[in-house]
């Protein structure tokens, strides 16, 4: 790949990166036995604030259903993580 080239594919993936401030990111987590999240990354979950569920786009090929926490961690940092129903993983969001 010559070097102009490469270099114009990085900077199109950083601004792709940078346009998203908030973008999902993977995370480790582990729950109770009724499905709320117990550790986040390795960090004990102090006190869940909030849960909710999105459903939507169902009839797309792109459907998207989430099981949303607030959760506090023992850090005393806020940290919003949802499991992906359609990916069968977990995800942290700023809160």
């Amino acid at each position: 790949m010559r070097a102009g080239a490469q270099s114009a594919r990085i900077d199109a993936v950083r601004r792709g990166v940078a346009g998203r401030l908030n973008a999902p990111r993977p995370a480790l987590v582990e729950t109770n036995v009724s499905g709320e999240p117990h550790l986040v990354d390795r960090e004990l979950v102090t006190v869940v604030r909030e849960e909710w569920r999105v459903v939507d786009r169902w009839w797309t090929e792109d459907p998207v259903d989430r099981r949303y926490f607030e959760v506090v961690l023992e850090s005393g940092r806020n940290v919003c993580v949802y499991r992906d129903g359609e990916r069968a993983c977990w995800f942290t969001q700023r809160a």
